[in-house]
C-alpha cells in the first residue's frame, strides 16, 4: 500500500500568514475602484473625482468640433440675414466735386467758361441721398434666402451631431480611466498577494518544508505581478491625459473618476431600443436640410437665365455753386428703372444649374448611404451591449469561482497534496478573471453609449 502524504509541520506564523492569505482570496469581488486609503488619500480622492456629469459639462466648454459646430451655426445664421437685407432698398449719400479747367483763348469780355463742352461749370457740385434696389422676379433672391436658411438648420443639426460626437468622447475616454484605475488596484492587489505569498514560500523553504524550485517559481509570479502593475500604471497615465484634454485640465492637475459599477444589467436598459430609432439621429436632419439647400440652389442657377429688373431713385443738387438761387434751381428728384435680359453666356448659368441639380443627387446618396451605415451601427450596438451584458454575469462568476479555486489550491499546498504551480496557476486565473470582469464592464457603458447615439438619444 502506498505511503500516505503527511501534512507538513509549519511553523505557527506560516499557517497564520497562510490562514490570511486564504481569507484574502474567499473576500467577496471587490468594486474595480476599491482599494484600501487612509483619511488623507481618501479625501485627496474625493477632492480630484470627476462625475460623468461635470466631465460632460467641462468638455462643452472647451475648444472642440462641437465649439466649431456652434461657430458655423452663427456663421449660417448671418447669411440668412444678409439674404433677408437682400429684399430691401440700399440707401446711400453719394458726395463729389468736379473741378474742369478754364477754357482757353476766349474774346475777351466773354464769360468764363469750363474747357470740355460737357462740363456744365469748373466746380461742380453734387450731393445726392440715393435709393435702389432689384425686384425680384427670377425669384433668385427667394431662393438664397430659403437656401440659407435650410443651410441654418443644417448647421444647427450639424451642432447636435458634434455634440454627440463629443459626448461620446467623453464617455468613452471617462470609462476608460475608470477601467484604468480599476486594473492598476486590481494589479496592486495581484503584486501585494503573490509578495505575501513569496513570503509564505519562502518561511517554508527556511523550515525545509518545500524545494528551493518552488521560491523560484513564487519569485517569478511576483516578478511577473509586479511588471503587470507597472503596464497599468502607464495605461492610467494615458487614460488620464485623454480625459484632461478634453475637459480642459492641466497635465499636473490629478484627476480620477467613479468606478465601472457593479450593478447586474437588465434587458430593459437595451431592450427597448428599435431600428426604426435610427431615423432620429440628427445626422438625417442635417442631410435633409442640405438636400432642401442644393434644390434651392438650383432655382438659383435658373434665375442668372430670367430677366433681372432693378430700379434706382436719387435726390439732391448738381451745380456749380452752393450758395444763392442756383442751389435751388439745381435740386431735384430723378428715378431710373432697367430691365437686363441675358441672352448668352457661353452655358455658364447652364453649367451652374447642372452643377446643382449633381450636388442634390450627391446628398441623397449620401443619405441613403447614412441610413445603411447607421443601421449597420445600431445592430452592432446592441449585440455588444447584449454580449457585454452577459460577459459581465460570467465574469463575475468567474471571478468567485476563481478564488474558491485559489483558497482551495492554498489549502492543497498548505497540506502538501499539491505543487506551487497549482498556487500560481490558481493566482494567473484570478487575475485574469478579474481583468474579463473590468473589461466586460467597460464594454458594457460604451456600447450603451454608442446605442443611445445610434438611436439619436
Amino acid at each position: 500500500m502506498a505511503n500516505k502524504a503527511k501534512p507538513r509541520a509549519i511553523p505557527l506564523a506560516v499557517v497564520f500568514a497562510v490562514v490570511c492569505l486564504s481569507a484574502l482570496s474567499q473576500a467577496q469581488i471587490p468594486s474595480p475602484s476599491a482599494s484600501p486609503q487612509t483619511p488623507a488619500t481618501r479625501q485627496s480622492a474625493l477632492l480630484d473625482l470627476l462625475t460623468l456629469d461635470e466631465a460632460i459639462r467641462l468638455a462643452n466648454a472647451q475648444a472642440s468640433t462641437y465649439q466649431s459646430a456652434i461657430l458655423n451655426e452663427r456663421v449660417a445664421a448671418e447669411d440668412v440675414r444678409q439674404a433677408q437685407a437682400a429684399f430691401l432698398p440700399k440707401v446711400s449719400a453719394p458726395l463729389s466735386y468736379i473741378y474742369t479747367s478754364p477754357a482757353l483763348g476766349l474774346a475777351p469780355g466773354e464769360p468764363r467758361a469750363p474747357s470740355f463742352v460737357t462740363s456744365d461749370g469748373i466746380g461742380a457740385y453734387q450731393a445726392f441721398v440715393n435709393v435702389s434696389g432689384d425686384f425680384d422676379i427670377a425669384g433668385k433672391r427667394r431662393a438664397t434666402l430659403a437656401k440659407n436658411r435650410a443651410l441654418l438648420a443644417a448647421a444647427h443639426a450639424g451642432t447636435e451631431v458634434a455634440k454627440r460626437a463629443l459626448l461620446q468622447a467623453v464617455i468613452e475616454s471617462y470609462y476608460g480611466l475608470a477601467l484604468a484605475i480599476a486594473q492598476r488596484q486590481a494589479a496592486e492587489g495581484n503584486l501585494k498577494a503573490a509578495e505575501e505569498f513569496e513570503h509564505i514560500t519562502s518561511l517554508l523553504l527556511s523550515g525545509g518544508e518545500v524545494a528551493p524550485v518552488d521560491l523560484t517559481r513564487a519569485q517569478l509570479q511576483t516578478i511577473s505581478r509586479r511588471d503587470a502593475l507597472e503596464t497599468a500604471r502607464v495605461n492610467e497615465q494615458i487614460a488620464a491625459g485623454a480625459l484632461r484634454v478634453l475637459v480642459g485640465y492641466e497635465f499636473t492637475r490629478s484627476i480620477t473618476t467613479t468606478d465601472l459599477g457593479l450593478a447586474i444589467p437588465s434587458d430593459a436598459e437595451y431592450q427597448h431600443f428599435k431600428a426604426d430609432d435610427v431615423s432620429r439621429r440628427p445626422e438625417f436632419t442635417q442631410l435633409e436640410h442640405q438636400l432642401r439647400a442644393a434644390r434651392q440652389d438650383i432655382k438659383v442657377a435658373r434665375a442668372d437665365r430670367l430677366p433681372s429688373l432693378s430700379y434706382s431713385i436719387n435726390g439732391g443738387f448738381d451745380t456749380d455753386s452752393v450758395k444763392g438761387p442756383r442751389l435751388k434751381e439745381h435740386t431735384g428728384v430723378s428715378a431710373a428703372i432697367s430691365l437686363v435680359i441675358p441672352i448668352f453666356d457661353w452655358g455658364a448659368s447652364r453649367s451652374r444649374e447642372r452643377q446643382a441639380r449633381l450636388r442634390s443627387e450627391v446628398v441623397e446618396n449620401e443619405r441613403t448611404l447614412a441610413l445603411r451605415g447607421f443601421t449597420q451601427q445600431f445592430h452592432a450596438a446592441r449585440a455588444q451591449v447584449a454580449g457585454a451584458a452577459a460577459r459581465i454575469n460570467l465574469a463575475r462568476e468567474g471571478v468567485i469561482k476563481a478564488q474558491d479555486n485559489l483558497a482551495a489550491s492554498i489549502a492543497r499546498y498548505r497540506a502538501g497534496e499539491a505543487q506551487i504551480v497549482e498556487v500560481t496557476d490558481a493566482q494567473t486565473t484570478l487575475v485574469e478573471q478579474r481583468s474579463a470582469l473590468h473589461q466586460a464592464l467597460f464594454d458594457y457603458q460604451t456600447a450603451l453609449a454608442r446605442l443611445r447615439q445610434a438611436t439619436g438619444q
